[in-house]
């Protein structure tokens, strides 16, 4: 029996505003697309959809720069406010070169820039603005999930999804920053292998995998595909939240 997993990107997701209603966008689009949703379908949506809905922007006219971002910003060829903003969203800034900060953010992610991103967004007012994550990506997709059920009666899985750099590997890969009813985490460890020994160390990140499989489709330009929909994975582990994909520092050989 050949097993199969599809992944369809929703067409005809509309450019969203602040105080968007997500699920009546998402779903609207599914109706239009003559598709459905059923139990054990997982959405993998890329974080600015929520951000934007949330209204995550800031204007940098309004971005006062304190002394050290200032300095940071020379030191980065980076506009002071947008390294003001990096701070803000940041824990503590790992390293720095011309062109990038890379930072704890203040959320656990290790990340270039706290996540903040120009690409794809419009001035306002003729003012430069930029968007932030989420302020709680988790609860962002708990919440989505929760509207989509009772909305359809169908229990599905919902993934944020956003593109990051890898410290070992050129190019960037979409992983979770925020997940509900799904496995972010397989934990195979005891599992045997095809000659019978048990896995000793392998912990799967099945969120992260669904995330870039998902980013496939959703691309990183023009694509104008936000939203996938995953059918057909098997889930038998735990749902958790994509915060448990975060390291723990005291297991961080990096920092």
């Amino acid at each position: 029996m050949v097993e199969s997993v599809t992944f369809s990107a929703i067409p005809d997701i509309p450019m969203i505003e602040p105080g968007d209603d997500l699920v009546d966008i998402v779903l609207s689009a599914v109706t239009r697309a003559e598709a459905d949703i059923q139990t054990g379908d997982v959405f993998i949506i890329a974080q600015k959809v929520f951000s934007k809905a949330e209204g995550r922007y800031a204007v940098l006219e309004e971005v006062e720069p304190t002394a050290e971002a200032v300095t940071l910003g020379e030191a980065t060829e980076k506009d002071p406010r947008l390294v003001q903003l990096i701070l803000s969203e940041s824990k503590e800034v790992l390293r720095h070169r011309p062109g990038v900060i890379i930072v704890a953010h203040r959320l656990g992610y290790v990340m270039a820039n706290a996540g903040i991103d120009a690409s794809n967004i419009g001035a306002s007012n003729g003012r430069e603005q930029v968007l932030l994550l989420p302020v709680d990506p988790d609860a962002s997709a708990e919440a989505f999930r929760d509207a989509i059920k009772k909305a359809t009666g169908q229990d599905v899985g919902v993934i944020m999804s956003d593109s990051v750099g890898r410290a070992w590997r050129s190019g960037t890969v979409g992983i979770a920053l925020g997940a509900a009813g799904v496995p972010s985490m397989a934990d195979l460890r005891g599992d045997l292998d095809l000659f019978g020994r048990p896995l000793q160390s392998s912990i799967v990140g099945f969120a992260d995998e669904v995330a870039a499989a998902g980013s496939l489709l959703q691309g990183q330009g023009a694509e104008g595909a936000p939203v996938v929909l995953a059918r057909g994975l098997k889930m038998p582990w735990e749902a958790a939240p994509a915060s448990v994909l975060i390291r723990d520092i005291a297991e961080d050989l990096f920092r």
